[in-house]
C-alpha cells in the first residue's frame, strides 16, 4: 500500500510593521471622541497686573503702559487700602495667575511697586519705589513696535555679579517675559526691555530693533527701580535683603524744609552781625592829613613827632583785649535783642488783626 500525502494547510505570513510609522487613522471619527491635540503653548505663566486706591494719574498711565508691553497680564479693579497684601494671593489664585505686579501710591506723591511670585504664597516678592516716570503719551518717541510681539530682555553685567540682582533678575524675567505661542501674543521679536543698575537703582527702558546689525529706537514707557526690600514669601515673610542707601521720599523732603529753614537762620544771623559791628560816626580823614597843610619841612617834622608821641599815649591808655571782647558782646546781644522785640510786636499786631 502507498502513502498517503496530506497536503499542507498554507500558514499566512504577518507583515512587519516598522516602530517608527504609525498605524493609518481610521477613515472615520465619532463625534464623541475627543481629538488629541498637542500643544505648543507650554510656560503658561499669568501676571496680575493692578494698582491699589490713591496712585495718580501719572501712575495710572504707567500701569496702563505696562499692560500693553505685557500681553500675558491679567486685569484686576483697584484693592481698597484697608485690606492687607496677603489677600493679593488669593486674588491671584482666583484670576489663576502666578505672578503679581501690584502699584501702590502714598500721598498722590510717591509710586511703589510689588513683583511677586504667587504661585502656593512661596515667593519671593520684592518693593521698589519708582522714581522718574515718563510715559509713552508723555515722552513721544519716535519707536514704534507691534502690540502684543515678544520682547527681547537684556540684563547688565551686575546682574550676574551681586546675589541679590540674581534673584531679581530671575523674577523679571519669569514676570516681563511673554511665554512662547501665548494666544494674545504675536509670534514677532521686535523690542526689547533693559534693565541697567548705575547709582543703586535698576532703569527700565524699552526699545525697537530696527535692524540686525545693533539699531535701536526708544518706544517707552521709562522708569526707575528703587529697591527696598526683598522678602521671603509673597507679600510676607523674612526679610532676604534691604537696600541701606534707601531713603524715604518723606524723608528727602523734610531734609529740603530743613536746609531751607538753615538759609532762613543765617539770613537773620548775618542780618544782627551787620547791626552790632556797623560804625555809630563817620569815617575819619586820611591818618596824618596835617602834613600837607604846611610846607616848611621843620614845621612838619615836628607835627609827625606830636603824632607819634599821641599814638605812643594812646597805645599806654588802651583798654585790654577781654574787656573789647565784653564791649562787642555787649553791642551783639543788645543788636538780637531788638530784633526779637520787632519780630515779637509783628505778632502781636497780626493777632489784634485776626
Amino acid at each position: 500500500m502507498g502513502r498517503k500525502f496530506q497536503k499542507k494547510q498554507k500558514v499566512d505570513q504577518l507583515e512587519i510593521v516598522p516602530v517608527d510609522e504609525n498605524p493609518p487613522l481610521p477613515p472615520q471619527r465619532k463625534s464623541d471622541d475627543v481629538i488629541p491635540k498637542r500643544e505648543k503653548w507650554v510656560n503658561k505663566q499669568r501676571v496680575l497686573v493692578f494698582a491699589a486706591r490713591g496712585i495718580s494719574h501719572r501712575d495710572r498711565h504707567l500701569m496702563r503702559d505696562i499692560k500693553t508691553l505685557m500681553p500675558h497680564h491679567r486685569a484686576e479693579s483697584k484693592m481698597e487700602r484697608a485690606k492687607t497684601l496677603s489677600v493679593v494671593n488669593e486674588m491671584c489664585e482666583m484670576k489663576h495667575c502666578n505672578k503679581a505686579m501690584l502699584f501702590e501710591g502714598r500721598r498722590k506723591r510717591d509710586l511703589y511697586m510689588w513683583v511677586s511670585n504667587t504661585a502656593g504664597a512661596e515667593g519671593p516678592s520684592a518693593k521698589f519705589l519708582i522714581e522718574n516716570i515718563h510715559t509713552m503719551a508723555e515722552l513721544k518717541m519716535t519707536g514704534n513696535c507691534l502690540k502684543g510681539s515678544r520682547p527681547l530682555l537684556s540684563f547688565d553685567s551686575k546682574f550676574d555679579e551681586l546675589p541679590h540682582l540674581k534673584l531679581l533678575k530671575e523674577l523679571f524675567v519669569q514676570t516681563y517675559s511673554v511665554p512662547h505661542h501665548h494666544p494674545k501674543s504675536q509670534p514677532f521679536v521686535d523690542h526689547v526691555f533693559t534693565f541697567t543698575y548705575l547709582d543703586n537703582r535698576i532703569w527700565f527702558r524699552n526699545f525697537q530693533i530696527l535692524s540686525e546689525d545693533g539699531g535701536l529706537s526708544e518706544v517707552g514707557p521709562r522708569y526707575v527701580m528703587n529697591p527696598v526690600k526683598i522678602f521671603d514669601g509673597s507679600f510676607t515673610g523674612k526679610t532676604l535683603w534691604e537696600n541701606p542707601d534707601y531713603v524715604s521720599p518723606s524723608k528727602q523732603r523734610q531734609i529740603l524744609k530743613k536746609s531751607a529753614k538753615d538759609k532762613y537762620v543765617n539770613r537773620v544771623e548775618q542780618k544782627v552781625q551787620h547791626e552790632a559791628t556797623r560804625p555809630i560816626n563817620a569815617y575819619d580823614g586820611i591818618d596824618n592829613e596835617e602834613v600837607f597843610d604846611d610846607e616848611d619841612p621843620i614845621a612838619t617834622a615836628k607835627i609827625l613827632a606830636a603824632i607819634a608821641k599821641k599814638k605812643q599815649q594812646e597805645k599806654e591808655q588802651k583798654t585790654p583785649k577781654s574787656a573789647l571782647t565784653k564791649k562787642i558782646k555787649e553791642k551783639q546781644l543788645k543788636a538780637v535783642k531788638k530784633v526779637i522785640d520787632q519780630k515779637k510786636a509783628k505778632v502781636h499786631k497780626r493777632a489784634k488783626k485776626v
